[in-house]
């Protein structure tokens, strides 16, 4: 069965950029008459504002984007993390990031210094985080959207980290366990995570579990190009059908009168491929 979920950061409110993330998941789930989750990624707990969590249920809610079975909050799943850590093969680190970036053969595509391998043998100093080793494998995967992607981990990334010096897990093992647990079939999200996915593959691979289906859609950015966020100032959406209506136009649906006209209407090959596009007004 078709499981689909929706995984936001309790950083702030729902804005657009968020919302277009949301509703394109949610659009798709309901139209292939499946299951709809929400997960709120809170594991970074600095960046976590108080309250942010419940306001953006709130504005789904408000929205129409009801969704299915109780919402799950990664801070309560940390054995889980724990658990899938001791299956994979981890080494511990002491790489400054400075240190990192001075021996460092290029940057990866997310435009962090590639990691060198340089505790591969041992860390030579405090352990501070702890890295998967990759491997020289092409990992592939065809978007839904952005077509067929390709990364070789080892020379693209590095060995990435998997426990972070600051004592928390890391996303990339965060989101593949939490979707291999909670059976998730289908990842509809924005397409600045793309570059994410062969590493996500990869651990799905690592830790036996099933690749879901990819569909990156764009991500909406202001003037300057900056993405849509807390930190760029991006404002709370009003849950209303005008807002409703800006994120299908980004989305490149039709213009419909409600949501229920919007699934039977729902098209991902009207998206487009571009990775960025400007936030509608």
């Amino acid at each position: 069965m078709y499981t689909g979920r929706f995984a936001p950061s309790p950083t702030g409110p729902l804005h657009i950029g968020s919302l277009i993330a949301a509703l394109a998941s949610w659009l798709d789930a309901r139209a292939a008459g499946g299951r709809w989750l929400v997960r709120i990624e809170d594991l970074d707990r600095p960046r976590c504002v108080p309250g942010a969590a419940g306001e953006i249920l709130r504005t789904l809610e408000r929205l129409g984007l009801t969704w299915d079975g109780e919402v799950v909050y990664q801070s309560r799943r940390l054995a889980l993390y724990e658990a899938a850590l001791q299956e994979l093969p981890t080494y511990w680190c002491s790489c400054t990031r400075r240190e990192i970036a001075d021996s460092s053969l290029g940057l990866a595509v997310d435009g962090a210094p590639i990691y060198p391998g340089t505790c591969r043998p041992g860390a030579a100093g405090a352990r501070r985080a702890l890295r998967v080793r990759t491997s020289a494998e092409e990992i592939c995967f065809d978007d839904r959207v952005q077509g067929r992607q390709c990364q070789v981990l080892e020379r693209d990334i590095g060995d990435f980290v998997l426990y972070r010096a600051d004592g928390l897990f890391a996303y990339q093992l965060a989101v593949v366990v939490d979707d291999f647990q909670q059976g998730v079939t289908h990842v509809v999200r924005g397409a600045d995570l793309l570059d994410s996915t062969p590493r996500q593959i990869y651990l799905q691979r690592l830790l036996g579990a099933p690749v879901p289906r990819y569909l990156h859609v764009p991500v909406a950015v202001n003037a300057a190009g900056e993405k849509l966020s807390k930190q760029t100032g991006a404002l709370a959406v009003e849950p209303t059908r005008d807002t409703l209506r800006s994120a299908l136009r980004l989305l490149g649906q039709e213009d419909v009168s409600s949501l229920e006209e919007a699934v039977r209407h729902w098209n991902p090959a009207l998206i487009s491929p571009r990775r960025a596009l400007a936030s509608p007004r």
